[in-house]
């Protein structure tokens, strides 16, 4: 009897001391009642201490309380919401819907329509320059957009050579990085002026969806999914520094300073951890199973948390899975 609980014990310690051991740990999930069909990004409020959700096969905006990890309101009106973003001031949602006229503004507090921007079809990936109080927003056959949040004006646009996925804005420069995959580019755009300045090829895979850029250290990470690689740039020179493979079908990806990680979410059912190992060399600490179809993900460096979103597949229910960083 000893040895049974001898043996117990040391594999309780075993699980105990690998749990310790992981990048990521999974603490807890929060249902989404009632959504269906594929979910797109994700924004974070951090004055509220919530988190918005683009069910884009519901045609909802979801709303989670991330104080007392609950699902607080499912807003209708939407079709096929893919971007979204928190605006601080005045205190709205940005959300840009894949069919219908482009973007649409909920008022933070309760919900109600703001204003409506059109696009045209197919508004995407959403980003905030905090800085110049402007919002961008991805859309059409090719196309960058500068909108005031204050009255929703279009402020100016950047004509591209294709649909753009995923693109980030630099900090310290007037720049913004934008993957262009049918063009099998990266186009370099001065949101100064809101013209593209740069072509970059993209020749180590195809279908460059997600983008991570780490500012301080000059590089930018391209997640693709043909094969399915992470690019590495050398974002002074455009030129390609290195690749590694990762998890099949990915749509969001982020880079942990703090940690000198990469983190990256696909489809396949993985969430891929990588450790920096030099300046261009990175090596897979974790290949976490999470569910089919969970793609789309978002890092909170503020709160070393990752929210993954999981869509309801089967017996598999749609939810919001939180990690957190160790």
């Amino acid at each position: 009897m000893k040895h049974l609980f001898l043996i117990a014990a040391v594999a309780i310690a075993a699980l105990q001391s690998r749990s310790a051991q992981e990048p990521l740990i999974l603490v807890r999930s929060i249902d989404l009642p009632r959504v269906e069909g594929r979910i797109d990004h994700l924004a974070f409020d951090a004055a509220g201490q919530r988190l918005f959700v683009a069910a884009l096969g519901n045609n909802t905006v979801e709303v989670l309380d991330l104080k007392s990890n609950s699902h607080i309101k499912s807003v209708p009106g939407f079709r096929e919401p893919q971007g979204i973003a928190v605006l601080p001031d005045p205190k709205l949602v940005a959300v840009a819907n894949g069919q219908g006229e482009g973007m649409q503004f909920i008022d933070a507090g309760d919900y109600h329509p703001a204003r409506l921007v059109r696009l045209g079809e197919d508004s995407d990936n959403v980003r905030y320059d905090p800085a110049t109080g402007r919002l961008f927003v991805g859309f059409g056959a090719g196309a960058l957009a500068s909108i005031s949040p204050a009255d929703g004006k279009v402020l100016g646009e950047a004509k591209l050579s294709g649909h753009p996925e995923s693109f980030q804005l630099e900090r310290s420069g007037p720049r913004v990085f934008v993957n262009v995959p049918t063009a099998d580019q990266i186009a370099v755009v001065d949101r100064a002026v809101m013209k593209v300045i740069a072509t970059w090829p993209v020749v180590g895979a195809k279908s460059n969806f997600p983008m991570a850029l780490d500012e301080a250290n000059h590089r930018l990470f391209v997640g693709c999914r043909r094969p399915a690689r992470v690019l590495m740039y050398d974002a002074t020179t455009g030129k390609e520094s290195g690749s590694f493979e990762i998890v099949g079908d990915t749509d969001d990806l982020f880079y942990d300073a703090a940690r000198k990680r990469l983190y990256v979410s696909g489809g396949e059912g993985y969430l891929d951890v990588f450790q920096e190992e030099g300046a261009y060399r990175f090596a897979r600490i974790a290949h976490i199973a999470t569910a089919a179809g969970a793609r789309t993900s978002l890092w909170v460096p503020e709160q070393a948390r990752l929210y993954l979103a999981v869509p309801h597949r089967g017996s598999q229910k749609a939810e919001i899975r939180i990690y957190e960083a160790r």
